[in-house]
């Protein structure tokens, strides 16, 4: 029992580590192109701020069409990306071209629609130098610098590594710099938690619990949007193991989402946009389109800050905020910079929103209405119709003995209305899961599969009463037995079932209570069948003994032990008289009376 137990537990297990260990993006070819512009690889890690690589050229002053020798080198490094750009505009587009050395080890690529204008690794082997010739464009700005990122493996690599400034004869010199440090990277950090002041009349929030401050409450989850120009300033806090984070959807799914992540890292936190691909992990993707971004980390609770444009017409993974979205907030653990799969539900809003419209303040559920509904409908049937089902069929036939109601005895026709009952309940739940889903889930454990079952005999049932035989027939008893037998199997399946779903993360129902609440709904149910069963007794054995002739009936009142015959018949007994010396009153005997066939 205990080893069935750890199945689902060992799969859940071998499922987390798969997505642990399964890059967000990575690009062992080289083909990095859509990092051209902020030369950042999307692995969801924080770059190393001192770099242990260098760039060095053949040459520092230049004229347009001149070949320049460039060499990156350092200790071993899987991949690699150099561009030239405009030293007094290094966000902008790369400027040049590059010839290749050794076509094994690197290649070109076109970036801003410059071809050649950047040079990549080939594959992920290992490195430890590699050379090519950067070639001088005809409008070649005054003075270049070459930049250089550089991964040594997936979780540590250096971003815009800053190489040596070539200039052209005759210009102006510039002011020294120290080219052997990055461009910064790292955002600033917050120095208070966040307010909620202003929720409603100028930012939109999103709270959970309802109304909760985020200033007083670390386990407030909040969320705003307030409107700056033709930009959005985003708040967001929440506890948070690993991360925190939150997404703007077309619909109640997972899936085709523009998503912010603030995860936290080291002592840091790292703060990124990206999209999400079906039910899949997100890939960080333009993370240049973030700016002021800030962030604070604080008793176990997580802040980010960012400004992001309400249009980025280039991107089509970044939604316009004009629009009206579902908004998802979620938390979970990360490993590494890497997030885990939430633990629990996200926080939904219950309609779609537009965030840089009119200010609001409201709440959302982590429970989907859809799969509420399937756990109110299976606890209704599988609790109460079918329980009050039995009870009418097991124990009141004697209440109605002869009374009918359209042809049919009344506890009959009551037992029958009950079922099918629960077998309409039954089917409507078992497929609002699948609505909801889309697909039979593989994360649920045992649940569904039970669920399955209690659905086959749940329709074997009525099934069966259709060919039920006369009440005469010898098939009558196998008929009994077989229906008491799946109606039972049925109810002892279906209540485990809710037990085990009542700790799916879909449901967020409130531990332990959950629990308690169920276990005493099912000791209950024991207590009123054992009540009704002993209650049965009684009527029984008060019936039998009205049988009885009177002479009987006066030993039996003073509690005397009576037996009858097989045919039930009192005239049959006898009275057996055995002698008994009561311990501690000699001279006296007790009589006790048993009556045999």
């Amino acid at each position: 029992m205990q080893d069935s137990k750890m199945i689902p537990l060992v799969i859940f297990l071998i499922f987390l580590c798969t997505c642990a260990l399964t890059p967000v993006t990575g690009y062992p070819s080289g083909k990095v192109t859509s990092a051209c512009r902020s030369m950042r690889p999307d692995h969801g890690h924080a770059p190393q701020a001192e770099p242990i690589h260098s760039i060095n050229v053949d040459k520092t002053i230049f004229n347009p069409g001149d070949r320049i020798k460039v060499t990156l080198s350092g200790s071993r490094f899987n991949g690699f990306l150099v561009q030239a750009r405009d030293v007094e505009n290094l966000d902008g587009s790369a400027v040049g071209s590059f010839a290749l050395i050794d076509e094994r080890v690197s290649q070109l690529l076109t970036c801003g629609g410059i071809q050649n204008s950047a040079v990549s690794h080939t594959s992920k082997e290992r490195k430890l130098q590699v050379e090519f010739f950067w070639i001088a464009p005809a409008n070649s700005p005054k003075h270049v610098q070459f930049l250089a990122t550089v991964v040594e493996k997936y979780k540590i690599y250096w971003v815009k590594i800053a190489g040596p400034i070539i200039s052209q004869p005759n210009t102006p010199p510039i002011p020294s710099k120290n080219h052997s440090s990055m461009i910064p990277v790292v955002p600033p950090s917050l120095h208070k938690r966040f307010s909620p002041a202003g929720c409603g009349s100028t930012k939109f929030c999103i709270r959970n619990p309802v109304s909760c401050d985020p200033e007083h409450n670390p386990k407030c989850f909040f969320l705003s949007f307030r409107k700056d120009g033709q930009s959005v300033l985003v708040e967001m806090s929440g506890p948070g193991q690993g991360y925190i984070s939150f997404a703007l959807s077309y619909d109640h799914w997972m899936g085709d989402d523009d998503a912010y992540l603030c995860v936290k890292e080291d002592q840091g936190v790292q703060i990124n946009p990206a999209y999400i691909r079906g039910r899949s992990h997100p890939e960080v993707s333009s993370p240049d389109v973030l700016r002021d971004v800030a962030w604070r980390l604080e008793d176990g609770v997580i802040q980010c800050s960012f400004k992001r444009n309400i249009q980025i017409p280039a991107s089509k993974e970044r939604f316009d905020l004009g629009g009206s979205y579902y908004i998802f907030l979620a938390d979970g653990d990360a490993k590494d910079g890497l997030l885990l799969r939430h633990q629990r539900q996200p926080l939904m809003t219950n309609r779609m929103y537009n965030i840089s419209g009119f200010p609001e303040d409201v709440g959302g559920s982590r429970s989907p209405l859809i799969i509420k509904f399937h756990g109110a409908m299976m606890f209704v049937a599988w609790m109460t119709t079918v329980s009050i089902g039995v009870i009418i069929a097991r124990f009141f036939k004697p209440v109605w003995p002869t009374s009918s109601l359209f042809g049919e005895k009344i506890w009959f026709q009551i037992h029958r209305c009950l079922m099918i009952t629960t077998v309409i309940l039954t089917a409507i739940a078992f497929v609002l899961p699948f609505i909801y889903r889309g697909y039979f889930s593989k994360r649920a454990g045992y649940h569904p599969h039970l669920g399955v079952t209690v659905m086959i005999l749940t329709v074997l049932q009525p099934v069966l009463a259709v060919f039920r035989p006369p009440p005469q027939t010898p098939r009558r008893g196998i008929f009994n037995w077989t229906h008491w037998a799946t109606g039972t199997a049925a109810r002892i399946i279906a209540v485990t079932a809710m037990f085990i779903g009542m700790d799916l993360q879909a449901l967020d129902l409130p531990d332990p209570w959950d629990t308690y609440t169920m276990v005493g709904f099912v000791l209950w149910h024991v207590f009123v069948d054992l009540l009704l069963e002993a209650h049965g007794f009684c009527l029984l054995k008060k019936e039998y003994i009205s049988k009885l002739p009177c002479h009987l009936q006066a030993l039996h009142q003073y509690g005397l032990f009576i037996g009858g015959s097989k045919q039930s018949d009192p005239q049959s007994a006898k009275v057996v008289l055995v002698p008994s010396v009561l311990e501690g009153h000699a001279g006296h005997s007790g009589i006790a009376m048993a009556m045999t066939r």
